[in-house]
C-alpha cells in the first residue's frame, strides 16, 4: 500500500475528522485533523483478509480457543522486543484506557494516590478521577527540550497514601524513549514507595531509528509489582477494535485483577482478536517497517518547519507519532497561539493542559497522515505566525 494515499474519512463516524468542529470549532469541510491519535493509513492488507474472511463466513459467534492468538502474542513480543511471555499472564481488555481503568480497580481503593509523570496521556487522570482516586502528578523536568524525571522531588512528594504509579513508554506526549538507567529508577521508587507499577507501553512498536525500546519487564527487581499492558491497536491502526493486553507475570497481582475481570463480566471483542492475530505476524512486521520509515519523513519534515517559525520549538520525537510543539518563546498567552492554529491554520490539534503539569504552552500534533497533508499543516502554521517571521 502507498501512505501518500489520501483516504476521505469525513462522514465514517470518524472521532477524528468527525467531531473536530464540535469540539475545536475547526471547519470540518477544509480543517486538517490533528489531534486524537489513530493514522489515516488503513492497515495491513493481511488484517483486512482477516476480516473479509469473517465476512465471507458470515456468522459471528463467541470466540473460542484462542491459542493462536496468544501464539501471535509470544511471537510478537519475543522477535520484535526480546520479551518472552506466557499465555497464562495475558487478560485482554477493551483496549488500554480499559486496561488502565481496571488496573485503578483492581490494585487501589477510592481516595488512594495515583502517581503519574506528567505532561502524560490524559486519560489516564480522567479515569483516575473518574474511580475517586486521587491523581499525584510528578512534574518531569524540561532539559533543552528533553523530559527527564526528578525522584529527589519525587520521594519528597510521596505521603503513604499513595497504592500505584503509571508510566507511559515509550512517552506520549513528549516521544521519548526511557534508556535502561531511567527504567531501572522507576522501578526501583515503585519498589521504595511500594507502588504497583503499569508501564503503558502502546507505542512500543512505534520508535525511530537510533532509539530502542527496552520493555519494562525487563528490568530488575520489578516483577513482583510489574502490570504490562501492549497493544496492536496503535501500531496497527485499529483503535476502533477497542482490544489490548494487560499482561501480569506476578501471580498474586494476576489473581487479583482475574477477580476483578471476572466480577465485571468482562470478555473480549472476537474482531479484536482475529485481527490482532493476524497483525502479530511476519507480514504485519514488514508493514510497519516501512511504516515508522514514513513517519520518519513526516516527522523530519513536521520539525523543521515548526523549528523555523520563531518562538515554535518541536520536542525531538523519538518514538510514536505525536509531535509535542512548545509555544512559549511567543510569549503568546495559551488562548492565543491555540486561536492562531485552530482559527487561523485551521488545525485540530490537543491541548497541553489536559496532559498534567508541564503541559501548559504545548500543543499536540499527530503527524500520522499522508505527508501532502503534513505539508499543507506546515504551509498552514507557517502564515498563521507570519508575523513573528
Amino acid at each position: 500500500m502507498s501512505f501518500d494515499e489520501i483516504i476521505e474519512r469525513r462522514g465514517s463516524h470518524c472521532v477524528k475528522w468527525d467531531m473536530m468542529e464540535k469540539l475545536y470549532g475547526v471547519p470540518q469541510d477544509d480543517g486538517l485533523a490533528m489531534w486524537v491519535a489513530d493514522m489515516d493509513f488503513r492497515p495491513p492488507e493481511i488484517i483486512q483478509d482477516a476480516l473479509k474472511g469473517l465476512i465471507d463466513h458470515g456468522i459471528y459467534g463467541y470466540f473460542g480457543d484462542d491459542s493462536k492468538y496468544m501464539a501471535a502474542i509470544q511471537w510478537w513480543m519475543e522477535t520484535r522486543h526480546g520479551w518472552q511471555v506466557d499465555p497464562s499472564w495475558v487478560f485482554t481488555t477493551h483496549g488500554l484506557v480499559n486496561g488502565t481503568a481496571m488496573c485503578v480497580d483492581a490494585f487501589s481503593d477510592p481516595g488512594d494516590g495515583i502517581v503519574l509523570f506528567t505532561p502524560v496521556y490524559h486519560a489516564f487522570a480522567k479515569v483516575i478521577k473518574a474511580a475517586g482516586r486521587q491523581v499525584v502528578e510528578c512534574e518531569m523536568i524540561n532539559r533543552d527540550g528533553r523530559y527527564e524525571m526528578d525522584f529527589d522531588t519525587y520521594d519528597a512528594m510521596m505521603t503513604g497514601s499513595e497504592k500505584m504509579a503509571i508510566l507511559c513508554s515509550p512517552h506520549n506526549p513528549g516521544g521519548r524513549v526511557w534508556t535502561r538507567a531511567e527504567l531501572q529508577a522507576v522501578a526501583d521508587f515503585a519498589k521504595r514507595h511500594d507502588l504497583v507499577l503499569v508501564s503503558d507501553e502502546i507505542h512500543h512498536d512505534l520508535v525511530f531509528p537510533g532509539h530502542a525500546h527496552i520493555p519494562m519487564a525487563q528490568i530488575d527487581g520489578v516483577t513482583d509489582r510489574l502490570v504490562m499492558m501492549t497493544a496492536t491497536t496503535k501500531t496497527f491502526n485499529i483503535a476502533g477494535s477497542h482490544s489490548g493486553n494487560v499482561i501480569i507475570e506476578d501471580p498474586d497481582l494476576r489473581a487479583r485483577f482475574a477477580a476483578r475481570m471476572a466480577a465485571l463480566g468482562m470478555s473480549p471483542n472476537s474482531f479484536g482478536l482475529f485481527m490482532a492475530t493476524a497483525a502479530y505476524t511476519p507480514e504485519g512486521a514488514a508493514w510497519v517497517d516501512d511504516l515508522v520509515v514514513y513517519l520518519d519523513g513526516n516527522r523530519k519534515l513536521f520539525d523543521a518547519a515548526v523549528n523555523a517559525i520563531p518562538g515554535l520549538s518541536s520536542m525531538p520525537l523519538e518514538a510514536t507519532y505525536l509531535s509535542w510543539v512548545d509555544f512559549s518563546g511567543t510569549g503568546m498567552e495559551m488562548s492565543d497561539f491555540t486561536a492562531r492554529v485552530q482559527n487561523d491554520a485551521r488545525i485540530a490539534v490537543n491541548h497541553g493542559p489536559t496532559f498534567g503539569k508541564g503541559g501548559e504552552t504545548f500543543l499536540r500534533f499527530n503527524i500520522a497522515t499522508p505527508r501532502a497533508l503534513v505539508e499543507q499543516a506546515c504551509d498552514r502554521l507557517a502564515h498563521a505566525f507570519s508575523d513573528l517571521q
